[in-house]
């Protein structure tokens, strides 16, 4: 079952400000990106469910994580229907994400009290996710849902939504100033922040090196 609870969770997302989100197929290299992520000051990581067995690796990934990160709550991202969320839960997950709002999914983490963030792309979408429950609403892909400017313009009727962009979010200042001053709860950031070396690996000094500097980026311009 999960190791934290779902509101401290939601507390370590906006604390942090920043959700990692990630995939491999081999559990020793997620295992160095999360390690990196670690260093730099994540404490919520996303490991997304997008590859054949990929819940074969984050069984090996959460029980090294407990022993190892202790202070890492460990979600799954790209969840898609209820018996996949309740396989992730049964391992341990801490959170599920999802890239579309589903109601059963959302339902079978209730049921569990797991915190769950489902896609929205709408008002209509973001008001049927409060209606079942949810705390923290993820519009993806976030810069083609409307970027910012879609996070100002619903805090418009909506000033209590609690949103995670995901999909455009980059480590660079200019870009997270734009989501945090918008009103971004928190970002999840992926592939521009799993940068890679001239060999072609992974550059873990160099990802824990950016995680870092997001963080202290989301706090400076935080309202």
């Amino acid at each position: 079952m999960a190791k934290f609870t779902r509101i401290q969770v939601y507390q370590g997302m906006y604390e942090t400000g920043m959700v990692p989100v990630f995939y491999h197929q081999k559990p020793e290299t997620a295992k160095e990106v999360l390690k990196a992520c670690y260093d730099g000051g994540a404490r919520c990581f996303e490991f997304t469910n997008r590859g054949d067995k990929a819940h074969e690796v984050f069984a090996v990934l959460i029980d090294w994580v407990r022993k190892e990160l202790p202070e890492m709550m460990m979600g799954v991202g790209s969840i898609v229907d209820a018996p996949t969320a309740a396989i992730y839960m049964q391992l341990g997950a801490d959170f599920i994400v999802c890239p579309i709002l589903v109601d059963e999914v959302i339902k079978v983490c209730n049921i569990r009290k797991v915190a769950v963030s489902p896609g929205c792309g709408s008002l209509t979408e973001i008001a049927r996710a409060h209606e079942l429950g949810v705390e923290v609403v993820k519009i993806f892909p976030a810069l083609q849902v409307g970027g910012p400017e879609f996070i100002k313009a619903v805090s418009g009727p909506m000033p209590y939504v609690s949103i995670m962009p995901t999909g455009g979010v980059s480590p660079d200042e200019d870009n997270i100033k734009q989501w945090i001053s918008a009103g971004a709860f928190c970002v999840g950031m992926g592939s521009n922040l799993m940068v890679k070396n001239a060999e072609g690996g992974f550059d873990l000094e160099k990802i824990s090196e950016l995680t870092h500097n997001c963080l202290l980026t989301i706090k400076k311009y935080r309202k």
